[in-house]
């Protein structure tokens, strides 16, 4: 439990929070808001075009408009905006933590995904709101803000979308960017738009990075206070195991020797499938499971591995693998713990292509070994720390995959202690989560001042 609010408490607030000074109003900025607010009637058909795609849900497209979805609750909103799946899963801890806090506050998560919302509709904690972000119109934007009326806007990672952003801001609302990363090209590119980085990243009260790199790169970019908390995802709860599926799973497979390829993007795949045909030449019965990035991608996937005489199941098509199955295609989503649950060893995608890889956290939370490509600069601190251990290895071919996972699934000794390597690594580099916690409080309303205003 949280100690009760001080005078200082209040002091600080009012520091951190202080009213941002007007933005400069830039040329690119200019140009942003009228091309954005120009093309507001074309908003419709947008939505319309990414609904067929199934990127877009019917149901609640109104919310992309900025037309809320539910009313809004009395007492003060917090506003913590994700993008997608795996930003939404870390920062749910923090959503929660805030929540337990500071009582009589409503947190309102957006995401921006169709998978992300039904990701987080699972795992929600009570009391908190999700919606759709709006598009980054002006109108749209102001809408939402209209409605919600937020005292605090919580970004994550690299969630930059000028007119929700400079909105905000003009509201006088505070702005923090929480596990914030940048990548070299994109700091590359904001240093050649530097009045327009400054303008937008001026504008965040507190820049919390994951890293002193990243705190670097913000910094030198304009943001005003920026330091180091440490990434979220590494806090974040292994995602969870539906264990009647696990159950019927192990089943189909029997007991075959397999391996997991996750969050793979084009191009992988067929390194991936390559891998498995000299994997089965060693093994008789071995069975590679591939959950691809996009889970949309699963049928065409299949029909590129039939194309090249694998036999596959895809799980969207409610087919379990049979005794026969090479490739098992898990297009489906929120499942992912299920398979690293299953498998002792997983190869992380976005890596064997110029990605910069995926999240290796969740892998290794249920025990897997981890295989990465070589660009894995998404998550520079984690694999540094894995890879310095033994606690992952770096793969460059179908070759290096199937010898490596050959090796563990033959070695018990050596696969166990690779385990062991990557809960220590993992567990040097925790806490951002109470970091990141003890950053944001003194940017809220004090609880009394909440439980007020909520009656």
């Amino acid at each position: 439990m949280s100690s009760p609010p001080t005078n200082a408490d209040a002091a600080r607030r009012a520091a951190i929070v202080r009213p941002r000074p007007v933005a400069p109003t830039t040329l690119e900025l200019a140009a942003y808001r009228a091309v954005t607010w120009a093309a507001r009637p074309a908003a419709g058909l947008i939505l319309r075009l990414r609904e067929r795609r199934g990127k877009e849900d019917p149901d609640r497209k109104s919310e992309r408009l900025g037309i809320p979805g539910l009313a809004r609750p009395s007492g003060h909103v917090v506003w913590v905006h994700a993008a997608s799946v795996g930003e939404a899963n870390s920062v749910l801890p923090l959503v929660a933590a805030l929540a337990e806090r500071r009582p009589g506050i409503t947190v309102l998560l957006t995401t921006g995904t169709v998978t992300s919302a039904r990701s987080v509709a699972r795992q929600l904690p009570a009391g908190t709101i999700h919606q759709y972000v709006p598009l980054d119109a002006p109108q749209l934007v102001a809408r939402f803000l209209s409605h919600w009326q937020p005292s605090l806007a919580v970004f994550t990672e690299q969630e930059i979308w000028p007119n929700l952003i400079m909105e905000t801001r003009a509201r006088g609302i505070p702005l923090a960017l929480v596990n914030a990363r940048m990548s070299e090209n994109s700091f590359a590119r904001w240093q050649k738009r530097p009045a327009l980085a400054k303008a937008l990243f001026s504008s965040f009260s507190i820049v919390l990075a994951q890293s002193e790199a990243f705190a670097g790169r913000f910094a030198a970019l304009g943001a005003e206070a920026a330091r180091t908390a440490g990434n979220l995802k590494i806090d974040a709860p292994a995602p969870p195991v539906n264990s009647v599926e696990m159950a019927k799973l192990e089943a189909a497979l029997g007991g075959r020797p397999r391996f997991v390829a996750a969050s793979t993007h084009p191009g992988e795949e067929i390194i991936i499938a390559a891998a498995h045909r000299l994997l089965a030449a060693r093994t008789p019965g071995f069975v590679t499971i591939i959950a691809p990035r996009h889970p949309e991608r699963g049928p065409g996937l299949a029909d590129t591995l039939k194309s090249q005489g694998f036999a596959v199941a895809l799980r969207s098509q409610g087919e379990w693998p049979s005794t026969g199955t090479d490739i098992y295609i898990a297009d489906t989503i929120g499942e992912l713990g299920t398979f690293y649950a299953a498998t002792p060893v997983a190869f992380i995608g976005g890596s064997l292509i110029a990605r910069g890889g995926q999240n290796p956290i969740e892998a290794v939370r249920h025990n897997a070994a981890v295989l990465t490509g070589p660009h894995w600069t998404n998550f520079v601190e984690a694999y540094e720390a894995l890879l310095a251990r033994g606690g992952a290895a770096e793969v460059q071919s179908a070759e290096d995959i199937a010898a490596r996972v050959a090796g563990l699934l033959a070695d018990a000794a050596a696969l166990e202690t690779m385990r062991l390597e990557a809960q220590a690594a993992l567990a040097e580099l925790g806490g951002a989560l109470e970091r990141t916690l003890q950053a944001l409080l003194p940017m809220l309303p004090a609880s009394d001042e909440a439980a007020r205003v909520a009656t």
